[in-house]
């Protein structure tokens, strides 16, 4: 063939794009079609054997067609549900599984099903030379095991001139999408670095970056606060886009605040002639324009009709945007009457450059599957400040049942169908018998799992699929539902268990929790990495580098980038008080003493200030003590839960620094990363504590485990989370050459040796105070 642009993709795919239309459903189907699928193969098969003789039933027949059309070399495949082979002909089986009454659907129930099963026929034609074949479509009720059969009779130029015709369709947005790549590869070619110069530290990283991405490597970068890390990853990947190393980048986030910098970034370089379609998912329930999220035709609109409008939407879209943020998303699903979520997720299939979550990519419950279909893609994923994707990737691929609601849905259920009631009796009785296993301490730990529960757990599945398939909107459904998707999880996850995983079971005040808890998640983040091409880790706290390599589930082999601050020394006074000792059995002596640390560094220049404390009831009780001594700032403090809304008015105090406001906030909170007050928006920061996680129960079964693994369970667990937050928070107040400012470390432990260590990636050069008057001094001294 053709030396031509190749297209890679799915009967399903193919057909589903051309003839995409109706509605957008998310009713409940069922977790377990893939299962049901296999069992009809087996009925159907036992069936054909049964009933006649010389017929032979071949299951999940793969089929591949490579072929030259106008200007693309096109690699279609798929699978044939069946391929049946009797005496006199061929007859191509798509079977589909249903929860509809079978009388309520005929042989035009669905275009897309006979559209499959012709172009299975097609290819099967081609390859074994038939005329003339038969294609079936066969419907299975997975409720009430009823088959239905429709079947028809092709010519071979009949399904020829059908799959061409599809493909006529498909060419015209493949040529589409040919001629946006085109484009943006020519502006790639021309685009220049974006600033006048690279700061220090930068043209290391972009170049670091880029050999990254040819030598299909790892790269962990560890930069200053304020160097540029979002230009210096994000350039050096689109100038391998534009080389075809790369064929899409995926940028990943863990607070929708880093989102803002990213999409700046890339109005900089549109504006020097960048033409790239990048996109940003939002999460569904933030961008649904109803106030409950129902995605079905009859409690939403914009569901009604979703596919016959969103294509139109799609085109309209990629000819006029360029970057598809929130607001462009919203103006265009409501023109065309679609859902938003739905939307972004459509644009992500054609869009150069993607903004989302981390859960998008490694949350085995949540990623784009429609990305990761194959084991290898040619993708980047630039992944912004990745400290914090070891802690949610334990969340990820953990999971919980709890026994409360198992019993109460039991309850519930007795009247409404008394089968899963019976069935969660069953797993409500386990439970109680794991409750006595946590004796007097309220918790059992086991390297195993506790096996005996799962065939419980999917006699409640299979019961409960048939009942949710039939009774929407009735009693006892939502609960039901909830229910089921927790066990749904909790099975998932228990294929991925091993010697990473602990089973712990724990009295919560009046319940009772079963908890699979990936201790160390680095394999199976490792496993998802193997997914693209390369992956770029990047923040400010990177230390110590092996720690961070090994718990992102990093290899030898990976590259390391330790980037200098660009930054002058004497811009910044860095201070230790540790004659104070901020431990949680210490800390009611202490309100009295930070607070006039505080007022000692706010005293000296006017201005505006952050104090980061470990916990919300610490931050109150100094907040009380400033206030009540206090009253020339304009003080502020950080509430729990604090909507997006709420967290802007926050930050507008910094605005001015004639407020003098002074911002009581907690450490690792949203205020800690990801928020840029450059110049005399902030002049000081003051971290109160070494920022330990809280000592809980999972806390120190990570210790145990990494204490056994590689002997250092109190650093992996605690010390080095901790201060990842302190150095976090300590980059606040440094954003530019320009800045200047104080940074107050308030503890003990920093001038302990090991917490020394840890400190000197971020300075050597400190002074150490033992009272309010050095330290007052040495402040006034600094502005001087």
């Amino acid at each position: 063939m053709k030396n031509n642009d190749q297209i890679k993709l799915s009967v399903r795919e193919l057909v589903e794009f051309v003839l995409k239309g109706g509605d957008l459903n998310s009713k409940f189907i069922g977790n377990n079609r893939a299962l049901e699928g296999s069992k009809i193969h087996r009925l159907l098969q036992k069936k054909y054997k049964d009933d006649m003789e010389d017929v032979e039933y071949k299951s999940e027949q793969s089929l591949k067609y490579e072929f030259e059309y106008k200007s693309f070399n096109f690699f279609i495949e798929g699978r044939a549900d069946g391929v049946i082979i009797f005496q006199d002909g061929i007859t191509i089986d798509e079977i589909k599984t249903t929860t509809i009454p079978l009388k309520n659907i005929d042989e035009n129930y669905n275009e897309v099903h006979w559209a499959q099963a012709k172009c299975y026929a097609y290819i099967y034609s081609i390859q074994n030379g038939i005329r003339d074949i038969d294609v079936q479509l066969t419907y299975y009720n997975i409720v009430t095991d009823q088959i239905k059969y429709f079947k028809k009779v092709f010519r071979f130029e009949t399904l020829k001139y059908f799959f061409y015709d599809l493909l006529e369709k498909y060419f015209y947005f493949a040529n589409y999408t040919k001629k946006l790549k085109e484009d943006r590869n020519e502006s790639i070619k021309v685009l220049k670095f974006p600033f006048k110069k690279y700061r220090q530290g930068q043209r290391e990283i972009a170049v670091g970056v880029y050999t990254t991405l040819k030598c299909s490597k790892n790269v962990f970068i560890q930069a200053p606060t304020g160097i540029g890390k979002t230009i210096s990853t994000v350039f050096p990947s689109i100038k391998a886009m534009g080389e075809g190393l790369v064929s899409k980048i995926l940028y990943l986030t863990a607070k929708n605040i880093t989102s803002n910098v990213v999409l700046e970034t890339l109005k900089v370089m549109k504006y020097k002639g960048l033409k790239l379609k990048s996109v940003i998912i939002t999460a569904k329930q933030k961008i649904c324009f109803n106030e409950e999220v129902l995605c079905n035709p009859e409690a939403c609109e914009f569901a009604k009709g979703h596919f016959d409008r969103v294509n139109e939407a799609l085109f309209e879209v990629l000819d006029n945007e360029d970057i598809i943020d929130r607001n462009v998303i919203v103006k265009y699903a409501k023109k065309f009457k679609i859902c938003p979520f739905e939307f972004s997720l459509e644009i992500t299939s054609v869009a150069d450059f993607v903004i989302c979550d981390y859960n998008y990519v490694f949350d085995p419950s949540a990623y784009l599957r429609g990305f990761f279909e194959e084991q290898k893609q040619d993708y980047v994923f630039l992944i912004d400040e990745c400290h914090n994707l070891i802690d949610r990737s334990r969340e990820m691929f953990s999971s919980e049942l709890y026994k409360k609601p198992i019993l109460d849905l039991k309850k519930t259920m007795r009247i409404i169908e008394p089968s899963i009631s019976r069935s969660l009796n069953k797993i409500n009785l386990f439970m109680v018998k794991l409750k006595k296993m946590c004796g007097n301490k309220g918790f059992y730990v086991d390297q195993q799992q506790v096996s005996d529960i799962y065939p419980l757990l999917k006699d409640f599945i299979s019961k409960s699929e048939e009942w949710l398939s039939k009774n929407e909107n009735t009693q006892g459904y939502e609960e039901l539902l909830e229910v089921y998707f927790n066990v749904i999880k909790y099975i998932k996850i228990s294929e991925m268990y091993d010697e990473n995983f602990v089973t712990y079971v724990e009295r919560v005040r009046d319940d009772l929790k079963i908890k699979l808890f990936c201790v160390d998640s680095s394999k199976l983040l490792n496993n998802v990495l193997k997914r693209c091409k390369s992956s770029v880790f990047f923040s400010a706290t990177l230390s110590p580098i092996n720690y961070f390599k090994k718990m992102l589930g990093g290899e030898g082999g990976d590259y390391v980038i330790k980037a200098v601050s660009p930054f002058p020394g004497e811009n910044r006074s860095v201070i230790i008080a540790n004659r104070i000792s901020t431990k949680y059995k210490n800390r009611r002596n202490t309100y009295e003493d930070i607070s006039d640390y505080i007022n000692c560094i706010a005293s000296a220049k006017k201005g505006n200030y952050l104090v980061f404390f470990p916990s919300y009831e610490y931050m109150e009780k100094v907040y009380n003590e400033f206030l009540s001594k206090y009253t020339s700032f304009n003080a502020i403090i950080q509430m729990i839960d604090m909507e997006e809304n709420k967290r802007e008015v926050f930050l507008k105090n910094f605005d001015s620094p004639n407020k003098n406001t002074i911002g009581f906030v907690v450490l690792g909170g949203m205020f800690s990363e990801g928020i840029d007050l450059k110049g005399d928006k902030l002049i000081g920061a003051v971290i109160v504590g070494v920022g330990l996680p809280k000592i809980c129960f999972e806390r120190n079964i990570i210790k145990e485990h990494f204490n056994l693994k590689v002997g250092a369970g109190y650093e992996y667990a605690y010390m080095y989370p901790g201060m990842n937050k302190v150095l976090q928070a300590a980059g606040r107040v440094i954003r530019t050459a320009e800045d200047r400012g104080i940074i107050l470390f308030i503890d003990e432990r920093f001038t302990h040796n090991e917490y020394k260590k840890l400190l000197k990636h971020y300075s050597t050069n400190y002074s150490v105070i033992r009272n309010k008057d050095e330290l007052k001094n040495i402040a006034c001294e600094f502005w001087r």
